[in-house]
């Protein structure tokens, strides 16, 4: 029986891609990472002074800073009014991806405290430099047309991750790698070793890519051996990166919305 297939990459790697990218874990209630009020205070200097003002309290009755808000007591509620608006009021309905509306609601609720003068989001085409340059991200990861895709497209990235899950990502990798991703080892039953990256599985088969980047379904009944690895290959970057460095870095990954 063969044991392995050569598959079209494109659709796969792009839906299983988002799919994982979809499921990065969040930060716990309440805990608002310094990145991601940066990039809200960015986000809100852009899109809410017009109406709220610089210090949110432009609209009467209203006190942004205050940490009280009418319509909102958690940061679902939050979400929900800036996303969907409030009927009969001008305040209106915004398109904010996941890591923008994670930056809007974390500066929000920092409001009161943020020194602005200390929060920075960074400049997305140093972090670019990085990215290609000292980082050697392209290596694994791929953007648009160039780069590896040994490890997760980054494409979209910008759209899907908050700026403190992507600072863990580069810190910390095993902290943020998604189940779905996980580097596998399978042995086949003729002794052949495969290394990759897991990109889905159900009880009879396996299908991920490899480090050679072919996609690859493997049929379980013919593996001698599979293992699920439970730490990150992606070294931790942060000794390597400086703190103005990373918020670059960050900063470029953010622009990656895939349009």
């Amino acid at each position: 029986m063969r044991a392995y297939s050569l598959l079209f990459p494109a659709a796969l790697v792009a839906a299983l891609t988002v799919t994982a990218a979809a499921q990065a874990p969040a930060a716990p209630p309440g805990d608002y990472a310094p990145a991601d009020i940066a990039y809200g205070a960015r986000i809100y200097d852009a899109q809410c002074t017009t109406c709220h003002g610089a210090n949110g309290d432009a609209v009467g009755g209203v006190n942004l800073r205050s940490g009280t808000f009418r319509h909102a007591i958690t940061d679902q509620d939050l979400t929900r009014v800036i996303l969907g608006g409030i009927p009969g009021t001008g305040m209106q309905a915004f398109k904010f991806d996941q890591a923008e509306i994670a930056g809007i609601v974390a500066y929000l609720r920092n409001m009161n405290a943020v020194d602005r003068g200390s929060t920075s989001v960074g400049d997305a085409a140093r972090g670019q430099t990085l990215f290609e340059g000292k980082g050697g991200c392209a290596r694994c990861h791929r953007v648009g047309a160039v780069g590896s895709r040994v490890a997760p497209d980054l494409s979209e990235i910008g759209a899907l991750r908050s700026a403190g899950s992507l600072i863990r990502s580069i810190t910390e990798p095993t902290s943020q790698m998604m189940p779905i991703n996980r580097p596998v080892r399978a042995v086949l039953r003729d002794g052949k070793v495969i290394n990759g990256r897991r990109l889905n599985e159900d009880t009879y088969t396996v299908q991920l890519i490899d480090d050679q980047e072919r996609l690859l379904s493997l049929d379980k009944s013919d593996l001698r051996e599979y293992t699920i690895a439970t730490t990150s290959p992606m070294p931790s970057f942060k000794s390597t990166f400086s703190t103005a460095e990373l918020a670059d870095l960050v900063a470029y990954l953010l622009s990656l919305k895939g349009r």
